[in-house]
């Protein structure tokens, strides 16, 4: 059904709220341009993308050469070659950091790892002002045509809003032997992120927060928000089709981002690999075939609820762990149960909105049940392995 033309009035309005709501701070003012991600080598990538950081990014602490790092795309190779590799993309809003406990893992398990940043990320949350569908799009598919030359067996993970972008990459590239999903966000819980694509012809921000995290944004311009909603548009006209290589996919039911009953659907009608598997963090797991749950009623740890991002990380992460030095606190609570998160007070973890009498609640960011999701990831991928008359490593036994 056609929108209705807005009246000139009313544009002008809403373009100038824009304007006017736009801070001067440098963090939210975009650059010039964005880094190129087409050169012939992932190790020339790497190069270029860190000389575009060091030049762009609005650092948020004193220390700029971890601040580049962690938000650089890297690579981890294998104690031996095994010509397998795996790329994985992170989410809108995040930074190759986000997979820095999965890719350690999978280097383990023998698979040469690269990670991307997607253009307008790294930097600073303006950036994502400038990016357009197939700067995403053609970075997935620029180094996923690279690490295919390299290796033999091909794979593409991705997180949230990445999980979109390579599974679309896999409809269209018989190179790619499987999937790696983490919160795939096919389908947003929000119906109101369908009207981002228009509202960025109006508003330059969906978000605005102060910039404290230094692997990640705080805040989300509308043109971020629309391009998401453009991948998932995308991803879910792919998935009308059946996708038949395997697939492991990990949801949270306590995601705040993504309808999870929706996607485990998505994943019993298109996902029809038998292989395929489903890990289901929650209580109340899907009745489908190919699944298996993890309860997070853990009050031994404090954890209420799973959470979009808890499934990336181990409980030893250095930033996201139990111990780690970021605490998310903005988490949907009121705001004295927000300062007495800031405070240093107990606290309970969950995923965003969570509420429960008496109790504050942070972000869960870490997976409680990760040595648990390492070994499901080496039985996965050594079945598959083997279906595909690959060498399995004699570790992963």
């Amino acid at each position: 059904m056609p929108i209705r033309p807005l009246h000139l009035a009313t544009i002008t309005l809403l373009l100038l709220t824009a304007c006017s709501s736009t801070p001067v701070d440098p963090v939210y003012q975009p650059s010039t341009a964005l880094s190129a991600y087409n050169q012939a080598t992932f190790e020339d990538y790497v190069a270029v993308t860190k000389g575009w950081l060091e030049e762009n990014r609005v650092f948020l602490s004193d220390n700029a050469e971890l601040e580049i790092e962690l938000n650089s795309p890297y690579e981890l190779k294998p104690a031996v070659d095994s010509r397998k590799g795996v790329l994985l993309v992170h989410g809108l809003g995040d930074s190759p950091y986000s997979f820095t406990d999965v890719a350690k893992e999978l280097q383990q398990q023998g698979f040469l790892v690269r990670t991307l940043l997607l253009p307008g990320h790294g930097s600073k949350p303006a950036d994502l002002m400038l990016p357009e569908l197939r700067d995403w799009q053609k970075v997935v598919s620029h180094h996923t045509a690279l690490l295919a030359a390299e290796v033999d067996q091909l794979w593409l993970g991705g997180y949230s809003t990445g999980a979109n972008l390579v599974t679309s990459e896999a409809y269209r590239n018989n190179d790619v032997e499987g999937l790696l999903l983490f919160s795939p966000a096919y389908t947003s819980s929000s119906q109101v992120v369908r009207f981002a694509p228009l509202a960025n012809w109006f508003f330059d921000w969906a978000d605005i927060d102060p910039e404290t995290n230094i692997t990640r944004y705080d805040s989300l311009p509308m043109n971020g928000a629309a391009i998401y909603y453009k991948t998932s548009q995308i991803a879910r006209d792919d998935l009308e089709t059946s996708f038949e290589k395997p697939v492991i996919m990990l949801l949270s039911e306590g995601d705040s981002v993504v309808d999870v009953n929706e996607t485990a659907e998505i994943f019993q009608s298109s996902f029809t690999h038998p292989d395929s598997r489903l890990i289901w963090y929650g209580d109340n797991p899907p009745d489908i075939p190919r699944v298996q749950h993890y309860s997070m009623q853990l009050p031994e740890q404090k954890i209420s609820a799973g959470s979009h991002m808890g499934l990336l990380f181990s409980p030893e992460n250095k930033r996201y762990g139990i111990r780690g030095d970021i605490r998310i606190c903005n988490n949907g609570q009121n705001e004295q149960q927000e300062l007495d998160c800031f405070a240093g007070k107990e606290v309970w973890f969950s995923g965003w909105g969570y509420r429960e009498e008496n109790k504050s609640h942070a972000r869960l960011t870490w997976n409680p049940y990760f040595q648990e999701f390492s070994q499901d990831l080496a039985r996965f991928m050594d079945l598959t392995a083997e279906e595909l008359g690959v060498t399995v490593s004699s570790e992963n036994k």
